[in-house]
């Protein structure tokens, strides 16, 4: 649906955030000067609320919806009504005809991709060519790649069909020796990927599942570090299932079964330990594992599942975020002061989306952290403000790890000396709306 909102966008030429923002800044201190509301001169909306609001997925809120009705002269309603019919194509119909037709054409494209690969992968009779090869490892280079950054559904076929491919030539007799360790590492990657995505729909049972098969070829391959990264998925998925025993079981089983490992996986191994103690009341435990965390920091040889990137490194802007999140579940355990500043800092680092090491669900985690240790301290808007690109996430990137992250800010602002203010009502709102009391279980479509 094209909303009368994103008709005027278009039509003035507005859809690129920043220029919004600026346009925006504007009316507000007009309507600032207009209403004598000093507050209003300051309001400034975050990049990613502004596509929310373009895309229908999200109404302003408050002394945002006074701006832009001043702004457009529409209420509220009508502007998030659909637009209405026009005889005479505004120049944003046109373009959004040309999307339609750019998507259109990259949808045939993308078809046509995956039937070459299949026709490559069928044509090798009696023996794999490099070319099979090949393919499945641009597939799984890519979707180590973008998974961090894309809503799920935009790769899930994909990992689906990749996934499949490996197991088949596996289990087809072609492969040379060599080419068959190849294909279990790639099985492992792929499975290893299809259990984060199981678990981000809120599956920890399939996702488990998804992790052993990843540990056999693991295993099979002989690849250590590839066993190391399986242990520290499963500790992951435990610890958002709220299992924080068995979350510390496999983050020590990944460290103590690969101590030759070299690569990030050695410092996130005892990262996903210190979380797992923070969740079981452990401090002692805790600040110990954080400390071996930095200490193998130094050790630190990047091998090839860093050289992958994307969910399968563990760069410090990540470190820094896990032990904040430690910190805040332990809660008075460590040092507020530092908590605070590091928070800040973890916030800061990943709100840059340019930088190689960025993901939606680490900034969000990072937000929420913040969130809570305001609160904590009685920064409500502050809070608030960190929250806002949180909430303002769309539907398929709401993952169980974001979801739980969101709901521990709801019990934070149960206790905060806040709580009976309006602003605390509205967010307490907004994150039952955000974060539904069972996560769901199948993809989106």
């Amino acid at each position: 649906m094209t909303t009368l909102f994103r008709k005027i966008v278009d039509e003035q030429e507005l859809k690129d955030p920043r220029v919004f923002l600026r346009r925006f800044a504007e009316q507000a201190r007009l309507l600032a000067e207009r209403d004598g509301d000093a507050r209003l001169a300051t309001l400034e909306p975050a990049e990613s609320t502004v596509e929310a609001w373009y895309y229908g997925q999200r109404r302003p809120h408050r002394d945002a919806r006074r701006v832009l009705v001043a702004w457009f002269g529409h209420t509220i309603d009508a502007l998030w009504a659909p637009a209405p019919e026009s005889a005479v194509m505004s120049r944003g119909a046109v373009l959004d005809c040309e999307a339609g037709d750019l998507h259109e054409m990259r949808r045939n494209a993308s078809m046509a991709a995956r039937r070459a690969r299949d026709f490559a992968m069928g044509a090798d009779q009696g023996h794999l060519g490099d070319e099979t090869l090949g393919y499945l490892q641009d597939e799984v280079r890519r979707i180590a790649e973008e998974y961090p950054k894309k809503p799920l559904p935009t790769i899930f076929d994909d990992l689906v069909a990749a996934q499949s491919d490996a197991f088949r030539l596996i289990e087809g007799g072609r492969a040379r020796p060599s080419q068959l360790r190849q294909l279990h590492v790639l099985a492992a990657l792929l499975s290893w990927h299809m259990a984060k995505a199981c678990h981000d729909l809120g599956d920890p049972v399939s996702a488990m599942m998804h992790a052993r098969a990843a540990g056999v070829s693991a295993e099979q391959a002989e690849h250590p570090a590839l066993g190391a990264l399986v242990d520290g998925l499963k500790s992951l998925v435990s610890y958002w299932s709220g299992r924080g025993a068995d979350a510390l079981f496999y983050a020590r089983k990944g460290a103590e079964a690969h101590p030759e490992v070299r690569g990030t996986v050695s410092v996130w191994l005892p990262g996903l330990e210190g979380r797992a103690a923070a969740l079981l009341g452990d401090g002692t435990t805790a600040a110990a594992a954080m400390e071996h965390a930095a200490r193998q920091r130094d050790l630190v040889e990047p091998d090839d599942l860093d050289e992958l990137g994307g969910l399968l490194t563990f760069p410090v802007a990540k470190e820094l975020y896990y032990r904040v999140e430690t910190e805040v579940l332990l809660g008075h355990e460590l040092r507020r002061a530092s908590t605070g500043a590091d928070a800040e800092q973890a916030v800061a680092v990943f709100s840059d989306r340019s930088a190689p090491y960025w993901a939606f669900g680490d900034e969000a985690g990072a937000r929420c952290n913040l969130a809570v240790i305001r609160l904590l301290d009685g920064e409500l808007e502050g809070a608030a403000d960190a929250l806002r690109p949180v909430l303002d996430l769309p539907p398929a990137q709401r993952n169980r790890g974001i979801v739980v992250s969101a709901q521990r800010v709801q019990r934070a602002l149960a206790h905060s000396p806040t709580r009976t203010t309006v602003l605390a009502g509205e967010l307490r709102e907004e994150i039952a709306d955000f974060s539904p009391s069972a996560p769901p279980h199948a993809l989106p479509r």
